[in-house]
């Protein structure tokens, strides 16, 4: 069942009359599913776009940033990263309800799961591998190159998302979480040095956020930049392993799973792959795997209570508040060192 709008149309079309032209072909259809910034599929004039913008409510200061999303998909899309075309940034709330852009649409795969059941066993290996590569095409590109110097600030990145998100949590109105506490204190207690390494960090890079090419293992388009700012490339790397740390019933993860029978690499082939584009990146540590399970747990928190407000974007949102709990506990596990794949 087709998900109703949160915006009057009637402006939206006109909107878009002015912009692009007039156009007989014009369809809005809202994506179930998101849980971040509400997405639609937009159609006029023959054009294939996807709209995004901010979730209608209140919001906490520096979410769900729209104006970065395309800023920084305007600045990648030239410099051949796999990124859709942005079209138009609209930055005032009059037309919809809030700020929004328009990119095209790209046309292929998406795998919700790490585990790829949608693919062909025999494809599985080559998907995960084409992830890595994706990650370091982004890795790779020099901010400063490509108009995005300013994007945030360099240097001591894990210790200023560590306060971030720290910050997020105690300021949260859920249940107490006593292993995200746990786990909260050991990354500030265990932070590494900071080496200097410095890329732009996509802060979701993950499977369920890449269009993979319609028959081939290749990325053609990364999606949902909201969280992207400066900051050091094993925060991506990090967070896409924690595949390899969760449950499918985790948000898709892959731990527990058979992996050779099912087609599906180590972590270690993923992060060799990656380091074959990227030598100069040090591989992640415990630390940083850890990392990544508490602020993918802190989110899960936020999406919680926006859920209890009635702000979330996603259908599902009430379910996935006890998943911050659990990815807590999986972040305690990465520290014992109990997962080893």
């Amino acid at each position: 069942m087709a998900l109703p709008p949160d915006f009057d149309e009637t402006p939206f079309r006109a909107f878009l009359a002015a912009r692009l032209g007039p156009a007989e072909d014009y369809r809005l259809e809202r994506i179930a599913g998101g849980q971040s910034n509400p997405t639609y599929f937009v159609t006029h004039g023959g054009q294939r776009m996807v709209l995004r913008k901010q979730p209608n409510g209140p919001l906490l200061k520096g979410a769900h940033a729209i104006d970065r999303e395309h800023r920084v998909l305007a600045a990648l899309h030239p410099a051949g990263v796999p990124v859709p075309r942005p079209v138009l940034f609209h930055e005032t709330p009059e037309i919809i309800g809030t700020p929004f852009y328009l990119m095209d649409r790209v046309g292929g795969r998406v795998f919700p799961d790490g585990a790829l059941p949608d693919a062909p066993p025999s494809e599985r290996h080559a998907l995960w591998m084409g992830l890595a590569d994706a990650l370091g095409q982004l890795h790779r590109v020099r901010p400063e190159a490509v108009g995005l110097a300013d994007y945030g600030r360099p240097g001591s990145y894990f210790e200023r998302q560590l306060a971030r998100w720290s910050k997020q949590w105690q300021e949260s109105t859920s249940d107490p979480i006593p292993e995200l506490d746990r786990l909260g204190a050991w990354l500030a207690e265990n932070l590494p040095a900071d080496d200097g390494a410095v890329s732009l960090a996509h802060g979701d890079f993950r499977m369920g956020n890449v269009i993979f090419h319609p028959t081939e293992p290749r990325v053609v388009a990364i999606l949902d930049w909201e969280l992207s700012t400066l900051g050091h490339p094993l925060a991506d790397v990090g967070f896409c392993a924690m595949a390899w740390h969760t449950t499918p019933d985790e948000y898709g993860g892959i731990l527990g799973l058979d992996l050779a029978a099912q087609g599906l690499p180590t972590e270690a082939e993923f992060l060799a792959r990656y380091a074959k584009a990227n030598p100069s990146v040090a591989a992640p540590t415990a630390f940083h795997k850890a990392f990544a399970l508490f602020r993918f747990a802190v989110i899960f928190v936020g999406i919680a209570d926006r859920a209890k407000q009635g702000t979330a974007s996603g259908a599902d949102a009430a379910k996935i508040g006890p998943l911050a709990r659990r990815f807590a506990i999986r972040g305690l596990e990465v520290i014992a060192g109990q997962h080893t794949m």
